[in-house]
């Protein structure tokens, strides 16, 4: 039996580096609280033989997040995440899904938590949950919903404002909201799958913890509104349903699915003329990988003794849905030509093996830089970089191409210290119209009507580049306290930007504002943005000239 010492990892039957053992601990703090709990229910499942053991590999499998944040005085809702968890091993029963009424503090449905929980947080803990025990017939939340926990409102505060002051304000409002647990199969995207399907039924995420196993599975759940308070299994069969329509991806790789993977799938690319980008794949010579993506590797390699990066496809990732991306990033790689874009080179677009060849940045990645340098760039640095990237984003917009995942990951840095924009996996080419629906990108980066999927237009990027002006001028991940979904639905309920810090640049500080409008037509264009920067770029340089001169 693992009871373990609260104190010690020793008494567990996994060994521990003594930095491990220090995040172990607070796992086992929980789990015998949990425990603990459990038992004065007297509940059967309790009663079983080894259930000990059987609960604290739920809470091990799971990362340090969910004991942290899981309400421990609500000990049979990880019963109810182990159940489904169990169930979501068996085919047949995944995706495993439970629908209930719970009942939350608005002001505190509104907020986020992604926060380490001190003693003190776990008391107030207690007195919110035993605030809903006593006053309705409906559990709290699982997780969060804590009345300390001010994450999404303190990120829009000035450093010198006393965080107490929200707390401090803090009225118990409490109104009912559907929870969402969903267990499966982890997959690439399952997140956003999930996120798309729930706003396709017309749900508002309020709240949403993700979780991954250490053996391959999920735990999502969703705190929303939108749906009759009264109709919890109709919620339930309706998700059902859908799940359903999604297919595979959410059940996990069925028989079928791994004989569709093995499919040889010929790309058509559309066809605007003769194709004289086509690479023999015989003369390509590769060195070593640089990175491993969901879907594809990237090699550093030559091609006719020229420095290349290749990006292959993983065959056993090869279905019809990405062989539909790689014809149209290839199809929008030829098209485009700019000093500030990763210039194409080729393709291999026939089986087995297929991949897209572009010039080699021996510079690496401006987020790798940022991370290495521990800081942002000053303003001279910064206005550089940041004029490189809007006139390779003025281009591609001039040309009705709208990249979709412009972030400091996809900015990439030649020998030379010229920046260029990379990476055209979800790019697409702009329909008359002039909106798109598709929901793509990365959240961090991610405008509201995007993450809504609601239309949009090129004014998406905008929003994106305002996010990766801040990176460049902190040097920080944006949203870093937050998860990406976590920070996704902050910025689309509570319209929370980053931080921008107080030395900031008046102008600059006001063109990061103005690019993160939540109203996609207050934001410029790219044209306008360059032509500002370019502005500022001399501005310094003329004060910089008059000071020396004096």
């Amino acid at each position: 039996m693992l009871m373990g010492d609260a104190e010690s990892c020793s008494s567990r039957a996994v060994d521990f580096s003594p930095s491990q053992c220090r995040k172990q601990r607070q796992k086992v703090e929980v789990y015998e609280e949990v425990l603990c709990s459990l038992k004065e229910t007297n509940e059967q499942e309790t009663r079983q033989p080894g259930f000990e053991d059987e609960l604290w590999t739920h809470f091990y499998r799971l990362p340090k997040r969910y004991a942290l944040d899981v309400n421990v005085e609500r000990a049979e809702d990880v019963l109810m995440h182990k159940r489904l968890l169990d169930m979501a091993h068996d085919p047949a029963t995944r995706p495993a899904i439970e629908v209930r009424l719970v009942q939350v503090d608005s002001a505190s449905s509104s907020r986020l938590s992604e926060s380490v929980h001190s003693n003190s947080q776990r008391k107030l803990d207690t007195v919110h949950s035993g605030y809903f025990n006593n006053h309705s017939t409906h559990p709290p939340p699982a997780f969060g919903s804590s009345p300390d926990l001010e994450l999404v409102n303190v990120a829009n505060r000035s450093d010198d404002q006393d965080k107490d002051d929200t707390m401090s304000s803090h009225q118990f409002n409490p109104r009912l909201m559907h929870e969402i647990t969903i267990s499966t199969s982890d997959k690439p995207k399952l997140l956003s799958q999930l996120t798309s399907l729930l706003s396709d039924i017309g749900l508002n995420i309020q709240e949403a913890h993700a979780f991954s196993t250490i053996d391959g599975y999920s735990l999502d759940v969703f705190v929303v509104d939108g749906w009759s308070l009264e109709e919890a299994e109709d919620l339930r069969n309706v998700l059902v349903k859908e799940i359903a329509k999604v297919g595979e991806h959410l059940h996990g790789v069925s028989h079928a699915g791994k004989q569709e993977q093995t499919r040889i799938y010929h790309v058509n690319l559309p066809t605007d003329g003769i194709d004289v980008w086509e690479i023999d794949a015989s003369l390509l010579t590769y060195e070593y990988k640089i990175a491993s993506g969901s879907y594809s590797d990237l090699y550093k390699g030559t091609f006719y003794s020229q420095d290349v990066a290749i990006k292959v496809l993983t065959a056993e990732h090869l279905n019809e849905n990405l062989q539909n991306e790689f014809a149209q990033e290839v199809y929008i790689m030829r098209k485009v030509r700019h000093k500030n874009v990763v210039q194409f080179i080729g393709a291999c677009t026939r089986p087995p093996r297929l991949c897209i060849v572009t010039e080699f940045m021996s510079g690496g990645s401006m987020y790798d830089f940022l991370q290495k340098q521990k800081g942002g760039f000053e303003l001279p640095s910064l206005l550089r970089i940041a004029i490189d990237v809007s006139t390779a984003m003025n281009y591609l917009h001039q040309n009705n191409i709208i990249h979709r995942d412009l972030k400091t990951a996809n900015l990439l840095m030649d020998e030379n210290g010229v920046v260029k924009v990379a990476d055209f996996g979800v790019a697409r080419v702009r329909d008359q119209s002039g909106v798109m629906t598709a929901e793509t990108g990365t959240y961090r980066w991610m405008a509201p009507e995007v993450i809504e999927h609601r239309p949009y237009d090129h004014k998406a990027d905008v929003f994106s580049f305002g996010v990766v002006l801040w990176e460049l001028l902190t040097g920080k991940l944006p949203y870093e306290d937050l998860t990406p979904l976590q920070a996704a639905v902050g910025v689309v309920q509570k319209g929370i930007r980053p931080p921008i810090p107080r030395h900031t640049h008046p102008k600059f500080m006001e063109l990061l504002e103005r690019c993160w409008q939540q109203d996609p037509s207050l934001r410029p264009e790219f044209s306008e943005i360059l032509e500002f920067l370019q502005y500022l770029a001399r501005s310094r340089l003329q004060k910089k000239k008059g000071i020396a001169e004096e």
